[in-house]
């Protein structure tokens, strides 16, 4: 009996600890993302604070992406180099300590340099965080702890907004860097009590450290980060800067693959790039990133440059879907444990992402309203759910021990990469659409036609009876026309903008069919690291 009473005890303790580590490790991952998008709607605020353009100002985002997309594949290595746990806290405590300095940044460029620190440590908490959860489960309920941390992932990016935007109306910028502060605290005790590290090979020494390959991966990560970034406002190769670094993105990129396909201890295991699955499920994620970072970033720009909507009203917009995702995230789970195949799944997700942008295609008016944006934002919670989770399995289902670990690093990578790539390529087709759309429009505008002399006329007596003179009056009537037509050749743009998103989703349908079927439940305990 007292055998019995102690293997009891030990299962309760087992299972609270599990708890505690999956909750410590969903809120990491969830304020390493969550700080990726909360800072948008205080961009302004920080600009009048700290005296900055808006060109200086847009640096608080680059930084911080920069070193997230650098630090994530070197994830795996560092783990093995000084252990998961130590490698964890480290990475909150640097999280934790450069958001109090991010908060009491005195001049633009002290904040860019404090947010490139805390990009560091913050890229450092989803790949780590995703691989102690997945471990702290046993073989048949990993489906489940992926759906888990899939939750904080999705959700996280639309939390962002709405967050920042209360924060901001209630307080002021530094607060949405200063909440982070007691988290980092707790997250930091309960990951020394609670979390354990795996049993690792021999460390390597000094002198075996890849170094150089950190340097080529730092560049071109770096440099495609900042031409991403920068690009749409700096014209693209009409710049030198832009010119100069898409040149060392390239060569930067060509020396990475050489070095680490040749070095004997690379940093990043490229050949495990040679699972085709591992291939196909990078594309995926990198598209699951376009389609989620970009929708994340067009809508509430949209609804705030077009409809007129606050940064508050426009992040809560997005709130049900990501309500839907993370309703539906336990489900997936228990549908990978059972069986059901990870490329159905994720095929059908693809369509109802296509026909979510299709429904978007259709309602978007210069006067659409909450209630047309509902039902298509609920179909794309839907879509995201039988994505993330799926992809992610699928791509790690026919690999084994350390590979799937550096297999994860690569689906994350991919993810951020694609979000990156996702809002660089929107901003610019919204850009190009709307000049075109405008040219097109005042082609078809014909000023002597009797509708728009009678709407000028009308217009130019409206402003005649507030007092303007005739002159006045009428040259306020031709800029509300102007105006108008701006605003609709906008419109359109963004209704270009989601058409052709839904199609790219759409065209990856049959590369589903190239997955070759591996295991439904992914074994990660042996070596995510």
């Amino acid at each position: 009996m007292a055998a019995t009473a102690t293997v009891q005890d030990d299962l309760v303790e087992y299972g609270f600890r599990r708890v505690i580590i999956t909750v410590t490790a969903v809120l990491c991952a969830l304020l390493e993302i969550v700080d990726t998008t909360i800072v948008n709607v205080a961009l302004n605020d920080m600009r009048g604070t700290l005296g900055a353009t808006l060109t200086d100002v847009a640096w608080v985002i680059t930084a911080y992406a920069i070193a997230n997309v650098i630090v994530i594949p070197m994830t795996s290595w560092l783990s093995q180099q000084f252990g998961r746990r130590n490698y964890f806290a480290v990475s909150i405590i640097i999280f934790t300590v450069a958001s109090f300095l991010c908060g009491n940044a005195t001049n633009i460029w002290e904040l860019v340099a404090f947010r490139f620190i805390q990009g560091m440590g913050g890229g450092a908490l989803l790949v780590t965080a995703q691989t102690i959860i997945t471990e702290s489960y046993p073989a048949e309920k990993r489906g489940m702890a992926q759906a888990i941390y899939g939750m904080g992932v999705i959700v996280g990016p639309t939390l962002g907004p709405p967050l920042g935007g209360w924060i901001v109306d209630n307080w002021s910028w530094p607060y949405i860097f200063y909440i982070n502060i007691p988290i980092g605290i707790i997250a930091t005790l309960l990951t020394l009590m609670y979390v354990k590290s795996p049993k690792y090979g021999e460390k390597l020494k000094a002198n075996q450290v890849d170094w150089w390959g950190i340097v080529l991966l730092a560049s071109f990560i770096g440099s495609l980060q900042y031409v991403l970034e920068h690009g749409q406002q700096d014209d693209w190769f009409a710049d030198g800067t832009i010119v100069t670094l898409s040149v060392v993105t390239v060569f930067g990129l060509l020396g990475f693959i050489w070095r680490e396909l040749t070095y004997a201890h690379p940093i990043v295991n490229l050949r495990v790039l040679q699972d085709s699955n591992l291939r196909i499920g990078t594309i995926m994620c990198f598209i699951l990133g376009f389609g989620l970072y970009g929708s994340t970033f067009i809508i509430p720009i949209y609804t705030q440059s077009i409809l007129g909507w606050t940064a508050l009203d426009a992040g809560l917009l997005l709130v049900p879907s990501s309500i839907t995702t993370a309703f539906m995230m336990p489900f997936i789970g228990q549908m990978i444990q059972k069986g059901v195949p990870q490329t159905y799944m994720v095929a059908f997700g693809f369509l109802v992402f296509f026909l979510f942008t299709f429904w978007m295609f259709n309602v978007m008016t210069p006067d659409t309203g909450t209630e047309h944006f509902f039902w298509p934002l609920i179909l794309r919670g839907v879509g995201l759910g039988l994505l993330f989770v799926p992809i992610t399995t699928m791509s790690l289902s026919t690999l084994k021990g350390k590979s799937i670990g550096e297999g994860a690093a690569f689906t994350g990578m991919m993810r951020q990469l694609g979000g990156s790539f996702g809002i660089a390529i929107i901003t610019t087709f919204i850009s190009r659409f709307s000049q075109q759309h405008r040219v097109d429009a005042i082609g078809h505008l014909n000023g002597s036609s009797f509708e728009v002399q009678q709407r000028i006329t009308q217009l130019q007596q409206g402003f005649m009876s507030k007092g303007f003179s005739s002159n006045e009056a009428l040259a306020k009537a031709h800029q509300i026309i102007d105006l108008g037509v701006t605003k609709q050749a906008t419109v359109l743009s963004y209704m270009d903008v989601f058409l052709y998103l839904g199609i790219l989703f759409l065209i990856c349908i049959p590369f589903i069919l190239l997955v070759r079927r591996g295991k439904s439940k992914v074994d990660m305990s042996e070596a995510m690291h």
